[in-house]
């Protein structure tokens, strides 16, 4: 016991550590307790972090800060009504010709997977193949019990969207226009003499805003690279496709395997063990090469360098504790917790070669 007292003595008795994990404790609390209250807000945050450096842009050319926030402001708003009323219908169109045509789709399945065993009988049996369709069967009747139950439940969904949507843009706008009016006041709330603080903040904030930026244009060329293609090789349902290959860049490793399946699934219903099968498969597989070797490194290189294991264990665990924003800041959350140790370990670095060089100097040690 006394061995752990000496060690908390030793790591938690300078106050710049205290201070800097109680404003850690206080920040994970507020998300954890009002996290759904606050996701407009968090929205408006990362928005404006996109936008920012468009208005840092303009400002290095000499435009005032005001005109800049609003030509910025102006091109948000101008992509924001082309989502809602472009992108969206053709989306939401396509989500409700899936859900028409997924008893037809799940029988040409059904025949294609008959025809397998005549064509590969020393791999794929009969009674396998019946599993699998009964096993299908199952998995589709309960995916549209879900889908009911969603819809019926997201009627209050679509006026909290409403004033969601309504809301958004004036806390970016406000984001952008008062932000060092925003920030003065968060420094006047937080404790003076946090040093500790500000260097895991000044480390963590650039790859904040880097990763956001980075990840928002990865996904704009995935999803339009993936849409051309699939559209060129005659895939149904192309723009809901390729917007789920353009999302799944968000998690890394795990995303490129979960959207493998529908992809390979769609393919294989509408054209069997075909040539335009294997041309989907071919093409899919270059697109996520070239997202791996070419864009995710030039738009994420100087941002992150984890472990890949350390990347898995973040998405895991903030997507199990804050959902849809765990999983999208698993990665500079994870930056966040690797910063605070590092600054933590050279607090104490520093504290210890202090230590030593009273003791040499014959004097008390004293904690910096």
């Amino acid at each position: 016991m006394q061995y752990f007292r000496n060690w908390f003595n030793q790591r938690f008795s300078d106050p710049q550590v205290i201070i800097l994990f109680f404003l850690l404790v206080i920040g994970t609390l507020i998300i954890l307790t009002l996290g759904k209250l606050l996701a407009p807000v968090l929205a408006g945050i990362v928005i404006a972090y996109l936008l920012e450096g468009i208005v840092v842009f303009f400002q290095r050319l000499r435009t005032p800060r005001m005109i800049a926030v609003l030509l910025v402001f102006t091109a948000f708003l101008t992509a924001l009504f082309f989502l809602l009323f472009s992108l969206m219908p053709k989306i939401s169109t396509q989500i409700g010709g899936i859900l028409a045509d997924l008893p037809a789709i799940a029988a040409a399945g059904q025949q294609q997977l008959i025809q397998l065993p005549e064509k590969y009988p020393d791999f794929i049996s009969p009674e396998q193949i019946t599993d699998f369709t009964r096993y299908l069967q199952t998995e589709i009747g309960r995916m549209g019990q879900r889908i009911l139950s969603f819809s019926v439940a997201s009627v209050r969904g679509i006026f909290s969207f409403i004033i969601y949507l309504v809301l958004l843009p004036f806390m970016v706008f406000f984001f952008l226009k008062d932000k060092k009016v925003i920030l003065d006041w968060v420094n006047d709330l937080l404790p003076e003499d946090r040093d500790l603080s500000r260097q895991v903040w000044r480390q963590v904030d650039l790859q904040i805003g880097n990763y956001i930026r980075g990840k928002f244009w990865e996904i704009l060329i995935i999803w339009g690279i993936s849409y051309v293609v699939f559209l060129f090789l005659g895939l149904d349902y192309a723009m809901l496709i390729s917007l789920l290959v353009g999302l799944s860049v968000l998690v890394p490793y795990i995303g490129v395997t979960v959207t493998t399946l529908p992809v390979a699934m769609m393919g294989f219903f509408q054209w069997g063990l075909s040539s335009e099968f294997i041309y989907l498969l071919i093409a899919y597989g270059i697109i996520q090469l070239f997202d791996g070797n070419i864009v995710a490194p030039l738009l994420l290189a100087d941002v992150v360098n984890l472990h890949p294991i350390a990347i898995i264990v973040s998405v895991v665990l903030f997507g199990g504790l804050w959902g849809f924003w765990g999983v999208f800041f698993a990665i500079p959350l994870a930056t966040l917790v690797e910063a605070v140790l590092k600054v933590w370990q050279n607090a104490q670095g520093h504290a210890d070669l202090a230590e030593i060089d009273a003791e040499i100097k014959g004097e008390p040690g004293e904690r910096t």
